[in-house]
């Protein structure tokens, strides 16, 4: 029924422009993902009072569903919200690109998440991460005729941060590995390595089929500074893995044969979603009949292409379908 079956938190991004002096005043890690509470949120918006924001639906392993249904694939995404109108924005998102959405996605109480999101001028993201209801999300959310069907099955790592959802990532690895479905996982952010390693090697398991990170996650992973140390031990946990290395393109490596895969110059003024637009890309070729190889081209191109303007997604979902008629292999 669907090419990528998808799971992860169900966020609404909202981003500013600022300096990295404003980073420095309240304390925040440039470049990572923190978990904040709500009130954190808040005052930070209201510190923010001035800068013009830009807000889109978010989430990790969402924007990679709703790049790769834009890409042509077919695909489902399980996910929590709440009876709020930010809630109403996410669904509506999805829905309107085509990606099928897991029928009780909305929570009976609490808020649905939000992401606040600090580009500096180097074009580095800073997230704020309030997740809300999303914390909800469990193995009740899983629809298990949609997964067993896929082609492949999309986790993002951010759900290692999180008793229900990690419970929900596992099971649904579990049944995929019974149905014959490939796992995919992206450790999404160094943060995720650092504090909740343990619930990242649950999400892996024995390993998957499909490992997406980046270079500074590689590192985080195998504890060293050193890449072919770490790619070394990326090798065992999955039979294909993508390494992101910014400009430079990404690493592929598949069959125990590694090729890197330069990326395309562009200049950078936002990198948030960079990742999952890559994976998305990468994920909808390869379900489409592409070899690893050729879909690392086009993930590489379709993050260059992302990164040159703010936001995490491209405007219209019909805009990805006129990137990929314009890449050229």
């Amino acid at each position: 029924m669907y090419d990528i079956y998808g799971l992860g938190n169900a966020l609404v991004d909202t981003e500013y422009l600022v300096k990295d002096s404003f980073l420095r005043t309240h304390g925040i890690d440039k470049g990572h993902m923190t978990l904040v509470e709500e009130e954190v949120i808040y005052n930070l918006s209201l510190a923010l009072d001035g800068h013009e924001p830009k807000r889109i639906s978010g989430g990790s392993a969402a924007n990679s569903m709703y790049a790769a249904q834009g890409f042509g694939a077919r695909t489902f995404y399980s996910c929590k919200v709440a009876h709020d109108e930010v809630g109403e924005h996410f669904l509506a998102d999805l829905s309107g690109a085509g990606v099928a959405v897991n029928g009780n996605a909305r929570g009976d109480d609490g808020v649905s998440g939000r992401c606040l999101i600090l580009v500096t001028p180097d074009a580095e993201r800073s997230m704020n991460t309030f997740l809300g209801i999303s914390t909800q999300l469990s193995v009740a959310d899983i629809d298990e005729g949609a997964l067993a069907t896929s082609g492949y099955y999309y986790v993002e790592g951010y759900l290692s941060s999180n008793e229900s959802s990690l419970a929900a990532a596992v099971a649904c690895r579990e049944l995929a590995e019974r149905n014959g479905v490939k796992t995919c996982v992206s450790l999404s952010d160094p943060s995720m390595v650092t504090f909740f390693r343990d619930g990242l090697e649950n999400i892996l398991g024995n390993g998957v089929d499909q490992l997406f990170c980046n270079e500074e996650e590689a590192l985080a992973w195998a504890g060293t500074d050193r890449l072919d140390i770490a790619l070394a031990e990326l090798k065992d946990i999955a039979r294909t893995c993508n390494v992101t290395l910014g400009a430079k393109g990404s690493l592929c490596i598949s069959n125990g044969e590694q090729k890197q895969v330069p990326g395309t110059p562009v200049k950078a003024v936002d990198t948030n979603g960079a990742g999952d637009i890559y994976a998305g890309a990468y994920l909808a070729l390869v379900a489409q009949g592409a070899d690893p190889v050729d879909a690392t081209r086009f993930a590489n191109y379709a993050a260059s292409q992302l990164v040159t303007f703010v936001g995490a997604r491209l405007h219209t979902v019909e805009d990805y379908a006129t990137l990929k008629k314009g890449f050229k292999a």
